[in-house]
Order: C-alpha cells, then structure tokens, then sequence
C-alpha cells in the first residue's frame, strides 16, 4: 500500500450501522442512515441511506404514490452532522447527545422515492463551544434533492 493510500484512509472513515448506533442513541424507526463514508473528523461526512419501501412513513406518505418526506431527509442530514460531531468529540465514551437547534434555507428540490439510495453530504461551517453549524446537501445519483444548514448543541 503506498503513503498516499496511507494518508487517505488516516483522513477519512468509514462506518457501518453497528458503528453508527455506538455514536447515536437512534434506533429503528428513526435511524435514518445505513453507512457513514469520507468522515473527516471534524469537519465532514456522507451518510448512505438506503430507502426502502417497508419504512414506516411509506404507509401514510403517501400510500398511492409513496415519497420519502422532506423533514426525514433533513433529519438524516443531522444525523450524519451528528456522526461527525459524535466522533470528532468521542461522545460515545462521555455519553453527550447532539441535538438540532435551527434549520435554515432548507430547500426540497426533487421527490425521494423508494430504491433511491440517498448521499447526504455534510460540511462543518463553524463550531464555537458546543455548537456547530453545518451545511447539507442530499442527492439520489448526481441530481440534488434537499439542501439545509443547521445547527446542532452538544449536551453533555
């Protein structure tokens, strides 16, 4: 393996579900990523979602034409900002919580339906203290479905 290859994977993880549910107290039915990819402590993520239509939501939204709703994606987007807090911070040894805070300029661009697999890209704008501020973007493909920033406090 070269330095390069060395370097790369020093800078940017990997986690699987067993992973995520060491750093978030959420659990079926509102854990909402399968897979953390390119985390770089402290600053960024990707979170996999893979949709399905045996999800709870999907019986009333909207059974005849059944779409992820909005709120959820955004929620998945926290949940991988809170994977990067979680991680950088090692709340998972100290027991803190990440919660939102505030939503902002959240758009809804295209439908998530089921069999989309859904990249949620998250990017730290600033912390100060225990609040960090993030901008997020989710795609199915290359096509952008939702866009938020948020902020989230740590409570230990």
């Amino acid at each position: 393996m070269s330095s390069e290859n060395l370097v790369a994977e020093k800078n940017s993880l990997s986690l699987d579900i067993s992973q995520i549910r060491d750093c978030l107290p959420h659990r079926y039915p509102m854990l909402m990523i399968d897979r953390i990819e390119d985390l770089v402590l402290g600053e960024s993520a990707t979170g996999i979602k893979n949709v399905t239509v045996n999800e709870p939501f999907f019986q009333g939204h909207f059974p005849s034409k059944p779409i992820m709703p909005g709120v959820l994606i955004v929620e998945a987007m926290g949940q991988t900002a809170g994977v990067v807090v979680a991680k950088t911070m090692q709340l998972e040894k100290n027991g803190g919580l990440v919660y939102f805070m505030s939503m902002d300029s959240v758009r809804f661009r295209k439908l998530v339906e089921p069999g989309d697999v859904l990249r949620l890209c998250v990017k730290k704008e600033r912390s100060r203290g225990n609040v960090w501020r993030f901008a997020g973007e989710a795609y199915v493909k290359d096509a952008l479905v939702t866009e938020a920033t948020f902020t989230a406090m740590i409570v230990l």
